[in-house]
């Protein structure tokens, strides 16, 4: 084939490409999840010694197997291999393959491909990202490097092999990019590379804007993006900027990271899906109500009140009453031993108890996890780290099956992270830290409790100033805030609180100054005292 017939039939691929006909049919709203192995995401430019040896560690240092793949540099099937290899063998690979091709009939050959089914390294080289979109996307080669991430390898890329990543790709021009498609390695993202240096921010704004539940990633050259499960860190001189697109009620957002910097990949990818959605939360609520006929045990942290255990068990009808604990928010694997709050329940007479611990929201709709809560007349959330049972259960069948059984009647209960995922809010679910009240992608708690924001370690870790905070950028919320060895206990409209501490309750406007006024901006509902959730008033 001569060039000219080389460059006709590389343009109709590239149509075919854009119009999607070469490539696997996308699921509709990719969820948010991590990656099984790593990626290094460099931004053109010299690369530092820093982000070279991440990558050879990642690969398995000298015992790697390394695949580099030099097609965004090549515009011919011929391809010297030594130049490409020689860099590499000399920072101490000792297996290094080039794989090369124009041809989309040979990268989908198994012999081809072979060599990246025993990589435990790939390495893109710079180049036009649209030549390894027409040479390999939706290939046997494509499906190889995901296999590549899939046993816990590490792909790295730098220009053009930076921006061949995402899925959604922006294969040139600046303000207006032509989009293009990617291989999908890292989920949620549109990478752009050569950031600051070239000012390609335009460009990515309007991606973003085409595009929308997606986050933007500008990396600048000398820079790389390491990513690594969900946690992604910066290495380089120059910096990586995060873009979140902007919402009907939220501005364009930008994190600037520099060298040391991180992020989580699932709480961007969740925060650009929740601003391409509806507004939350909504700007007006109903009044705050448990959900249905049930009862909530919503326990501030620290020891569970005597009194709230007895009202629990006496909700869900009894010692034989069958009861699911819900640990996720413990760690990512199913607890090894039996969690501390089976032996509490059991203590108070529960004979009839399961654990259930969905690590995935798919497995969060599956008959394993759905039928024990179908049949439940209560259910407890251990403490933890809220994020976690966000990231198994939001949107799944698993909270409507919480919901029903809510509505029929039930008792739903849990303590510390297990009190917050009850209100409606959610607060302190970043998974990079627990300081952060409002974290993006995380705002959304499983709703028990209508309208309501809840915080636990009250008074004891000082927390009022926080949730003024949530109050002031919210003020259509109600917020709880429950000291240690303390519970609300909610049924309709109707709260009370057992134990030893106090349910602070941030029911009125806060002025936008904290010293503007003297008063305490919440109602102080302490044990044994009643509030009406409906007339947000204490009842006497």
């Amino acid at each position: 084939m001569n060039a000219t017939n080389r460059s006709v039939c590389r343009a109709f691929i590239l149509a075919l490409l854009a119009l999607g006909l070469l490539t696997p049919p996308l699921r509709a709203a990719e969820s948010p999840h991590a990656i099984k192995g790593s990626l290094i995401i460099h931004g053109g430019g010299n690369m530092p010694d820093s982000v070279i040896k991440e990558f050879i560690k990642l690969a398995g240092a000298g015992e790697g197997k390394l695949v580099i793949i030099p097609t965004a540099s090549v515009t011919t099937e011929e391809v010297e291999s030594e130049k490409y290899a020689k860099a590499w063998q000399e920072r101490g690979f000792k297996d290094v393959t080039v794989l090369h091709t124009v041809s989309r009939d040979k990268a989908n050959q198994k012999d081809f491909a072979a060599p990246l089914t025993k990589a435990t390294a790939v390495w893109f080289v710079g180049g036009l990202q649209s030549r390894l979109e027409a040479a390999y996307g939706g290939t046997l080669v494509e499906k190889e490097l995901h296999n590549v991430l899939e046993r816990g390898g590490v792909i790295g890329g730098t220009s053009a092999g930076a921006a061949i990543m995402s899925r959604t790709m922006i294969r040139k021009n600046n303000p207006e990019p032509e989009m293009g498609t990617g291989f999908g390695l890292i989920p949620g993202a549109i990478i752009d590379q050569h950031f600051a240096q070239r000012e390609r921010k335009p460009r990515l704004l309007k991606a973003l804007k085409d595009h929308p539940g997606v986050a933007g990633y500008g990396i600048d050259e000398g820079t790389a993006l390491v990513l690594r499960g969900r946690f992604m860190r910066v290495f380089g001189e120059g910096n990586v900027t995060i873009i979140l697109g902007a919402s009907k009620t939220r501005p364009v957002r930008e994190i600037v990271l520099k060298e040391g910097g991180y992020a989580d990949l699932m709480a961007m990818h969740r925060a650009a899906i929740a601003r391409s959605g509806d507004t939350f939360p909504p700007t007006e609520f109903p009044a705050p109500r448990a959900v249905g006929k049930g009862t909530l045990v919503i326990v501030g942290g620290g020891g569970t009140p005597p009194d709230a255990l007895k009202i629990f068990m006496e909700e869900a009808g009894g010692p034989d009453a069958p009861i699911v604990i819900i640990s996720n928010a413990l760690g990512d694997n199913v607890p090894a031993e039996r969690v501390g709050e089976v032996r509490m329940l059991e203590r108070v007479g529960a004979k009839n108890i399961k654990v259930i611990h969905a690590r995935s929201p798919e497995e969060a709709g599956t008959e394993a996890i759905l039928k024990p809560i179908r049949e439940a007349k209560g259910i407890w959330f251990t403490g933890g780290r809220q994020w976690r049972f966000v990231d198994a259960y939001e949107g799944t069948p698993a909270v409507k099956a919480m919901h029903e059984v809510l509505e029929k009647g039930a008792v739903i209960g849990g303590s510390s992270a297990g009190a917050t995922i009850q209100g409606e809010y959610l607060v302190r679910g970043d998974p990079l830290g627990n300081t952060n009240m409002m974290a993006e992608g995380y705002e959304r708690g499983f709703g028990f409790i209508t309208g309501v924001a809840i915080d636990q370690h009250f008074a004891q870790r000082k927390r009022f100033k926080d949730m003024e905070d949530v109050k002031r950028t919210f003020p259509q919320l109600l917020g709880f805030g429950i000291d240690e060895g303390t519970a609300a206990i909610v049924k309709g409209y109707d709260l009370r609180v057992v134990g030893k501490g106090s349910v602070h309750i941030y029911d009125r406007p806060l002025p936008d100054d904290a010293n503007d006024s003297n008063d305490e901006p919440f109602t102080k509902v302490a044990p044994g005292e009643k509030y009406d959730l409906k007339s947000k008033k204490k009842v006497e």
